[in-house]
């Protein structure tokens, strides 16, 4: 067929996908149709055509940027942002926290066991406590849990107005910490190890001290409920560093780089779960946790609220029709 017969035949079929195309790169619905898969099929087939009968390269040129205009909005994702997130939420991340189970373990170990492993030690020998914290943070950290001081987990007294300042401040300082542990499993898992048990021992540290002076009660109120979010967070972006250590100490078959990119897949994913939760501590530390609520109830929103974490991560997104 001469190309002359062979466009004059199908150019209202490419004009038409010429259409279609603009419409939907409008973000327009048109993607439910069922005629656009037909006539880029039909597009892809008359490309096969003039290719294999040697037409003008003017003509399969002008065919191809259709063809390629087509591939593009046939596999593109048109699910709704709001969407992936809302599915990412109420299953996608706990689903992964379970799925890398062995690395969560590892790193609850190394943080959670380090901080009760001190705490523990510190209060049986008070004095341990100087061999990891300084004399100037000892007596700040005092003066802010002091009882009697009336600024409960505050170096200074502030008007509540001011609380959105420390929100602001709670969310850089934490996401900073995860951060620091998460990337720094690049230095194949040491730097996350590392990270995790010195705030582990930081932690528990000051923890162990105030409990042994005396002002275990107001320290325990006031982290017991954002503590639930925070220290959960911290525990898996030192998981997520440690998956990326692994991938380069045991990358199995692939090349370190390749199995470097396919933890960072998973790992980043848990970054974003972990963004979340530190999101949802420094709301609460801000505008909870210090405030004039009595120690009873802070106990019990904070038990809620630990068992409410526990319960998402080991059971949100298990349901035979939970969101994909």
């Amino acid at each position: 067929m001469k190309q002359s017969l062979f466009e004059s035949r199908h150019h209202g079929e490419w004009e038409h996908l010429s259409r279609l195309l603009d419409q939907l790169e409008r973000n327009s619905n048109v993607a439910q149709s069922s005629d656009f898969p037909h006539v880029y099929r039909r597009l892809c087939h008359h490309l096969a055509l003039a290719q294999a009968r040697g037409y003008s390269s003017l003509l399969v040129d002008t065919l191809q940027q259709l063809a390629l205009r087509g591939h593009q909005q046939l596999y593109r994702d048109r699910s709704r942002p709001t969407a992936s997130l809302s599915a990412f939420i109420l299953a996608g991340f706990p689903r992964l926290v379970r799925e890398q189970w062995r690395f969560v373990l590892a790193a609850a170990v190394m943080f959670l066991g380090s901080l009760a492993a001190i705490g523990l030690l510190v209060y049986l020998f008070p004095e341990l406590v100087y061999s990891l914290l300084g004399v100037e943070e000892i007596s700040q950290i005092r003066s802010m849990y002091d009882p009697a001081a009336g600024h409960l987990g505050r170096s200074i007294e502030r008007a509540a107005s001011e609380d959105w300042v420390m929100f602001g401040y709670y969310i850089m300082h934490n996401i900073g910490i995860a951060f620091q542990t998460f990337a720094s499993g690049l230095l194949f898992g040491l730097g996350s190890a590392f990270f995790l048990f010195f705030n582990g021992l930081t932690i528990g540290a000051v923890a162990g001290h105030l409990t042994q002076i005396g002002s275990g009660g107001t320290f325990w109120s006031f982290v017991i409920g954002h503590g639930a979010f925070e220290l959960t967070a911290i525990t898996l972006a030192g998981a997520a560093g440690l998956q990326l250590g692994w991938s380069l100490i045991a990358p199995g078959r692939l090349t370190r780089g390749e199995a470097l990119r396919l933890a960072a897949g998973k790992s980043v994913l848990m970054i974003g779960g972990v963004i979340l939760f530190l999101l949802i501590a420094a709301f609460i530390e801000a505008y909870w946790s210090s405030s004039a609520v009595t120690t009873v109830t802070k106990y019990a929103v904070g038990t809620l609220l630990w068992l409410l974490v526990l319960g998402y991560l080991l059971f949100a997104g298990r349901g035979q029709h939970a969101p994909e």
